[in-house]
């Protein structure tokens, strides 16, 4: 079956999108069972932050891959921050925590997090911004 796209930006939020679901249901099975024999509770619950976030803004970018033609300078932020904000945020908790269970924490990692933060912030930021500057 031959699938058109209106342009590739949609295609790779697509498949962007479901590769980091697909790794948000990998990483959250390998944490829920190998990793909670080594896990202290604090670093389970941070993985566990790191899977949810990853998968509510990986179904975020299909969503608005479906919903938006992705064409315009402000439409393609969104997405770029989204992508962004996963790989600083979650990547970094994964790795800190993961390092710490192996008594070797990767320091450099704990200011990537908040930096991904803002990452998803600006993307929703963004997004509002979108649909207000649709109303006007």
């Amino acid at each position: 079956m031959y699938l058109y796209y209106k342009n590739n930006m949609v295609l790779v939020a697509q498949l962007v999108g479901t590769l980091l679901g697909l790794l948000a249901v990998i990483f959250g099975a390998f944490g829920a069972h190998l990793l909670k024999k080594t896990f202290t509770v604090d670093q389970l619950n941070s993985f566990e932050t790191g899977v949810k976030y990853q998968m509510y803004h990986a179904l975020l970018i299909i969503m608005l891959s479906f919903n938006l033609n992705l064409e315009t300078d402000l439409e393609k932020a969104i997405i770029y921050c989204f992508i962004i904000g996963i790989l600083l945020f979650c990547f970094s908790i994964y790795g800190l925590c993961i390092s710490a269970s192996k008594g070797n924490k990767i320091k450099i990692l704990g200011p990537i997090t908040p930096i991904g933060g803002l990452f998803l912030v600006f993307g929703w930021s963004l997004l509002l911004y979108h649909f207000v500057k649709n109303l006007i």
